[in-house]
């Protein structure tokens, strides 16, 4: 049967849009933790695909891969992640071939060069004895790099809008600084109380505003610490001026509660993956405000703020 030539025409035009659309698929995009993906989201063109590996109440330290997360990771264009002191579950794979060309590091030697220059600004910096702290994000002006580095990566796609990407990225630069000063504004107040934190991924922030974390309860958080380090937590517990514990949402409550039994803490939880927070252009200004939200719950009710 002869197919009419109007017919035709709309046949081989819908063909036409078919391929075009295959071969202008969209960019996708795998992030490792909800952090990098709130700094992806905010440089990232709205034809781009973003998902997330490490899914709410999670720790990216030990966690374990679902099937279809894998395959999420063979069909990604570009894979970024913090690095592998950070995303541990992710070594093994992303070091072999399949993965290695289209993978980004956002603590890579170029990164961390950078960031020295940063500490050498701010005047301190982020040594722990275990080489570099990784959670890097809580560090404003660290993702502003960790930014720049997504929007050379993005920038490298087939098919992409560079220019809307240098737009995108200095759009995050401003709000993320106009956001830096009013934070620093809100924690005026809490430099007077003493804060301790479940594990130091909290010492980014503190040190970046100025203040000072006067205990952590554990080095690492997948190990319970020693009989003599809670002793010497309890102790600076005892001592410190209104204390308050951060403690995180991924980890055993019951676990904080015991060592603080019969101490005067205050608790407020912050949660450095940003769970509830969502992946919005404006995503990680939320998140870092919602940091300020947790501390701000650790002053005496009588403090004005």
């Amino acid at each position: 049967m002869r197919v009419p030539g109007k017919a035709l025409s709309l046949a081989l035009g819908a063909g036409t849009l078919l391929i075009s659309g295959a071969l202008q698929a969209e960019p996708r995009i795998v992030t490792s933790i909800k952090p990098v993906e709130l700094i992806v989201s905010a440089i990232a063109t709205e034809d781009m695909q973003t998902t997330s590996l490490v899914p709410p109440g999670s720790s990216p330290h030990n966690y374990t891969m679902k099937p279809s997360q894998r395959r999420a990771l063979e069909n990604a264009d570009v894979i970024f992640w913090v690095g592998p002191d950070m995303e541990t579950f992710l070594n093994r794979l992303l070091a072999g071939q399949e993965f290695s060309n289209r993978t980004v590091a956002l603590t890579d030697a170029e990164h961390v060069s950078g960031e020295e220059h940063h500490n050498e600004g701010h005047g301190h910096g982020h040594d722990h004895g275990d080489g570099e702290d990784p959670h890097i994000w809580l560090d404003p002006e660290l993702a502003i790099e960790m930014a720049e580095t997504i929007r050379d990566a993005l920038s490298a796609l087939d098919g992409v809008d560079a220019a809307a990407l240098n737009k995108n990225l200095e759009q995050f630069k401003v709000s993320v600084r106009q956001t830096d000063a009013n934070i620093r504004d809100r924690l005026a107040p809490a430099h007077e109380i003493s804060l301790f934190a479940y594990h130091d991924a909290f010492t980014r922030f503190a040190e970046h505003y100025g203040m000072k974390l006067d205990g952590v309860l554990t080095l690492n958080p997948e190990l319970s610490p020693g009989a003599r380090h809670i002793s010497e937590v309890q102790e600076k517990l005892r001592n410190a001026t209104h204390p308050c514990l951060l403690t995180e949402p991924q980890f055993n409550r019951q676990w904080w509660r015991s060592i603080t039994e019969n101490l005067d803490v205050t608790f407020s939880t912050w949660d450095p993956l940003a769970t509830d927070i969502k992946a919005t252009p404006e995503g990680y200004n939320d998140f870092q405000q919602s940091i300020v939200d947790a501390v701000l719950k650790c002053l005496p009710e009588d403090t004005e703020h």
